[in-house]
């Protein structure tokens, strides 16, 4: 038996799990929060890498990592530090997304002739929080520090960089690259044209090594794999292949699935991310889920979401003919940015709370449901749905996702999937090193606990809501797909 870590540098917190190399399970792990403040209170958009290296410290404290063979580091991928020609950072490290970028991401879109373009060149159309797009607000904003950039780095080349003792070689993997806004999971290779674009010179990027690929040892000799993204480390942790969907319930959402090939999208719906096994992971995200839930409640005067859904199972399928289409923070998919939410199919015997509590939960699913089948369209099969998100675990959300997904559900158990994700990637790379692992197989690890849900008896009536949700959206934005 050999023994590995996993680390996964979020933006709040360091979290590591040791796990058996060979079965995955967990036998240790450890916590720490980043010692970084906001002075608003808020998440901050800037901040000093060294905090992730404080936290990673105190999370590995107490001889957590004592006979760990490899370990793996998965971090937040949006994240993009900026390093001079000495490997030392510029300025603190990006992170997340926030307002001050958005208008750098409609700059870029434009520099380059429109969404179709940035589609056809990396797969992906800029956003706020996309690497390419901080580089070009650093260019514009402070340009003294987008001159110092000598190299680039995200979250995990960073890690993996400091834990090899800052070598001359810098590396990272295809799911993270897949995310900067400047590397094509299409072509496998980097846009350095798309880099000087938006900071206005070239930098040095870290090289892409495969999957299995160790990025070397510690001067101790502890070996280290590649790294990848948080996403990337997640699905590999919950173990999902091909014919599964993973649907996440945050206050946006986000649809993914495991695809052979890199899905170019000319509307920019689809992101073309890669994952960390060497296939694809095509992404449709959409900016209304729990928000949604959150907002009805409130206006229902209810103090949290689980009096939302007991007050939803209430009322039947339906919702007695209420319709939520829930575009409260306008919609990207389908593409609509200025638009608002819309209530339909108000009748006196429909205007009750439980009704309006079911639609509610009905219209949030209705649209992610609408978010697979942007996927489903391009020759993406879903035979599961992994439910994600602390509202996965909602009694009405369980009632209605299977019938109207129209395929099982399955709501793993809360575990730190990212971190355990990276574990196996170090398992992984442990394997190949030693020869008793193909590079092109990754070890089989038990997979998720979870619960499975079926559509049943319930299929035909979940189709039916769907298909009355549609109708509304049709009438209200005719020819949003």
């Amino acid at each position: 038996m050999g023994i590995v870590a996993g680390l996964d540098s979020s933006p709040d917190f360091t979290r590591i799990v040791v796990c058996d190399s060979d079965t995955g399970a967990v036998l240790r792990q450890g916590y720490a929060p980043h010692p970084v403040e906001s002075p608003d209170g808020g998440r901050p958009s800037d901040v000093d890498p060294q905090a992730w290296l404080l936290s990673l410290g105190e999370a590995a404290g107490g001889g957590l990592l004592e006979g760990v063979q490899a370990i793996g580091v998965s971090a937040q991928q949006n994240a993009v530090v900026p390093l001079d020609a000495q490997g030392n950072t510029v300025r603190p490290a990006m992170v997340g997304g926030d307002k001050r970028t958005q208008v750098a991401a409609a700059d870029l879109i434009d520099a380059l002739g429109g969404r179709e373009a940035w589609a056809q060149a990396v797969g992906c159309v800029p956003q706020a929080a996309q690497p390419v797009t901080k580089l070009r607000w650093l260019a514009r904003t402070e340009p003294e520090h987008a001159q110092r950039t000598a190299v680039l780095l995200q979250a995990h080349d960073w890690l993996v960089w400091q834990l090899l003792g800052r070598p001359i070689r810098r590396t990272t993997d295809r799911g993270g690259a897949s995310s900067t806004g400047y590397w094509s999971a299409a072509t496998g290779a980097y846009r350095p044209d798309l880099v000087e674009l938006a900071l206005g010179h070239q930098a040095m990027l870290p090289e892409v090594i495969g999957p299995a690929d160790a990025a070397g040892r510690t001067p101790e000799g502890l070996l280290i794999s590649v790294g990848t993204g948080e996403t990337m480390a997640a699905a590999f942790g919950l173990g999902i292949g091909l014919g599964d969907a993973v649907v996440s319930l945050g206050a946006s959402g986000s649809v993914m699935a495991v695809h052979p090939d890199a899905l170019v999208d000319g509307s920019g719906m689809i992101t073309a991310l890669a994952d960390a096994t060497g296939m694809h992971l095509p992404v449709v995200t959409t900016l209304n889920a729990v928000r949604t839930l959150r907002g009805t409640a409130e206006l229902l005067g209810l103090p949290d979401l689980e009096s939302l859904s007991e007050l939803a199972m209430k009322s039947t399928p339906g919702a007695h003919g209420l319709v939520l289409l829930p575009y409260l923070e306008g919609e990207r998919t389908p593409n609509l940015p200025h638009t608002a939410g819309t209530l339909a199919g108000l009748r006196r015997e429909s205007m009750k709370a439980e009704h309006l509590a079911r639609a509610a939960f009905e219209g949030m699913l209705c649209g992610l449901a609408d978010a697979l089948d942007v996927l489903r369209a391009r020759g993406v099969e879903v035979r599961r749905v992994f439910l994600l998100g602390p509202a996965a675990e909602l009694p009405a959300v369980q009632a209605a996702a299977p019938s109207l997904f129209g395929t099982q559900v399955v709501v793993p158990q809360p575990a730190d999937y990212a971190a355990i994700g990276a574990a196996r990637q170090a398992a992984w790379a442990l394997g190949t090193s030693q020869g008793s692992l193909d590079a092109r197989t990754p070890p089989a690890w038990q997979g998720a606990v979870a619960q499975v849900l079926e559509p049943g008896e319930e299929l035909a009536v979940g189709q039916a809501v769907r298909q009355q949700f549609v109708a509304v959206r049709e009438q209200t934005h005719p020819g949003a797909f």
